[in-house]
């Protein structure tokens, strides 16, 4: 009895994964930390692991976690990513960007392994200088196709997706003119971009970007789902604000198209899972 209690205990000490999320929302109101909960949760559940969550508040608080996790996923958040420069929070946020990557460089075993999505993508892109940072001419907001580039047939992250394959974009920010120089440097790889729009004169987004072995990140929302997007839109402001920009039809039609299995729930179904699996696999060792 003794030493079935003893490897019990083993098994569950050597199958636990600590997990952080980077809030950067600023306080505000929304979806996306809940959908990531409810990823990681399910995630945990499917492969029978002791997940360790813990969350911190990044920029209201000035939160940030040392470098105790296995995985970190940095979310999206409010405002402009240029206008944080120089600020405490974003300081901070940056040298904890420059220790896992420390960390990652150095001959050990266990890496680190972190997601950027939206507002953190562009953070980092902006960091390490690896395209122009502008605010677009109007929100892209709703479910939009997004293509894959060639270097995305061999990214695990982004297995299982079609060309194209659909996402919730949420945004006032892009990413252009990649600096290929830069990226090629430092192993980066454009993942995807955003659909081509032949009767407008703008060059199209970067929506996906492989950083190095060990981080990666969208500029979309590859944690939204149905559930949150429809509350989303059904709230007074975001339909006031889409009917009065885009008309009611796009609106019912946005609605709509969140009960298509093949668009939204597919990409929630696929990316962020893809990522935690694709970091459990180079874990494992330390976790068995």
């Amino acid at each position: 009895m003794y030493k079935m209690l003893m490897f019990v205990s083993h098994f569950f000490y050597y199958s636990m994964v600590n997990i952080a999320i980077l809030d950067l929302y600023n306080g505000q109101q929304n979806q996306g930390m809940r959908c990531l909960r409810q990823i990681i949760k399910q995630w945990g559940r499917e492969h029978q692991l002791t997940v360790k969550l813990t969350e911190f508040e990044v920029r209201k608080l000035q939160q940030l976690p040392d470098l105790s996790f296995d995985i970190y996923i940095s979310s999206g958040g409010p405002g402009s990513p240029l206008e944080s420069e120089d600020t405490g929070w974003e300081k901070g946020y940056f040298k904890w960007v420059e220790q896992v990557e420390s960390w990652n460089n150095e001959d050990r075993t266990k890496k680190k392994f972190v997601f950027f999505i939206c507002h953190s993508f562009e953070l980092i892109c902006r960091h390490y200088n690896l395209g122009s940072i502008t605010k677009r001419k109007s929100t892209a907001f709703g479910v939009f196709p997004v293509h894959p580039t060639s270097e995305a047939k061999t990214e695990n992250v982004f297995e299982g997706l079609s060309d194209p394959f659909y996402v919730v974009d949420s945004r006032d920010w892009q990413v252009i003119e990649p600096n290929i120089e830069k990226m090629e440097s430092m192993g980066a790889k454009i993942l995807c971009v955003e659909k081509d729009r032949p009767h407008v004169p703008y060059e199209r987004a970067v929506m996906g970007m492989r950083f190095n072995d060990y981080m990666i990140g969208t500029q979309f929302h590859p944690e939204a789902d149905a559930e949150g997007m429809s509350l989303y839109l059904r709230s007074e402001e975001k339909k006031k604000t889409v009917i009065e920009n885009h008309g009611e039809e796009k609106w019912k039609s946005m609605l709509d198209g969140l009960g298509d299995p093949d668009k939204i729930m597919f990409t929630y179904a696929h990316i962020i899972p893809n990522f935690l699996n694709t970091a459990l696999q180079q874990l494992q060792p330390q976790l068995m």
